[in-house]
């Protein structure tokens, strides 16, 4: 069945700014970090913060660290995901969870027109089918197996199931829905935005990205108020291919970067 994508900022380094304006002072100054910290408010975290960004001094950026958990994606999109190295993931197994009943990734252009849709929607059927019956092919193979092997019936139909679907998965799609939770630093994070919130981006991963710019620019508005598509800040680097709506891009990502004055 076709499910709808879900994103959540899980956890993130406590006063990420502040974190970040105490180390780049560190360089700077004979004081200890803690004392920095200790010394530091809102009003002069933001300040040397956007002074540092404006130098260019981004290593600092990466003390702060930030966890998103999400669902309702397709395998397609965690494979363009897991591209961005500097990360940590953690994704739902095909390998140990069963997908014999697997959800699904419809793409927008695909689902708007009722003939390639009606096209889609069998052909999953068709692999949740095959899904199924290779598995209890293979179940029942496995199971007799590991009795043969004088391994009581209990424990070798559970391991029959888990060596089954190891095999089985070999025929699902890249539109099957999975799960992941997904930790990036700062730094890494920013290189993210300028990327995939790009209009050249696949269109699931630049929303999903669109989601998680919003729910970070909500705890930490000066780190990432020039967040997003390069075209935000300069001109576009993708020459020939770019998608020449620089206005329409700048004014959706000031949109989504709306937070009233007493979240700032």
């Amino acid at each position: 069945m076709k499910v709808e994508p879900k994103v959540k900022l899980l956890a993130y380094t406590p006063a990420p700014e502040k974190v970040i304006a105490s180390a780049a002072k560190l360089c700077y100054s004979s004081t200890p970090a803690s004392e920095i910290m200790d010394n530091l408010d809102d009003q002069a975290s933001t300040k040397f913060l956007n002074m540092l960004m404006g130098f260019g001094h981004a290593s600092p950026i990466e003390h702060a660290t930030f966890t998103f958990g999400i669902e309702g994606v397709s395998r397609s999109l965690t494979h363009q995901l897991v591209r961005h190295r500097v990360a940590s993931y953690s994704q739902k197994s095909q390998r140990y969870v069963s997908e014999d009943q697997f959800d699904y990734i419809i793409p927008p252009e695909i689902e708007k027109n009722p003939e390639t849709k009606k096209i889609f929607e069998e052909t999953m059927k068709d692999i949740q089918e095959s899904y199924d019956q290779i598995a209890d092919i293979l179940t029942e193979q496995h199971k007799e197996e590991f009795i043969n092997n004088g391994i009581d019936e209990k424990r070798a139909v559970s391991s029959a199931q888990k060596k089954a679907i190891e095999d089985a998965r070999f025929v699902l799609p890249n539109a099957t829905e999975t799960m992941i939770v997904v930790t990036m630093n700062a730094r890494e994070l920013l290189h993210f935005f300028n990327v995939r919130c790009c209009n050249r981006a696949q269109w699931e991963i630049r929303n999903l990205a669109k989601e998680m710019l919003r729910q970070a620019y909500e705890v930490a508005p000066t780190l990432f108020k020039d967040a997003g598509p390069n075209c935000l800040t300069g001109p576009c680097p993708e020459g020939n291919m770019s998608c020449g709506k620089r206005e329409e891009v700048i004014k959706e990502f000031n949109s989504i970067k709306v937070l009233d004055d007493i979240k700032r």
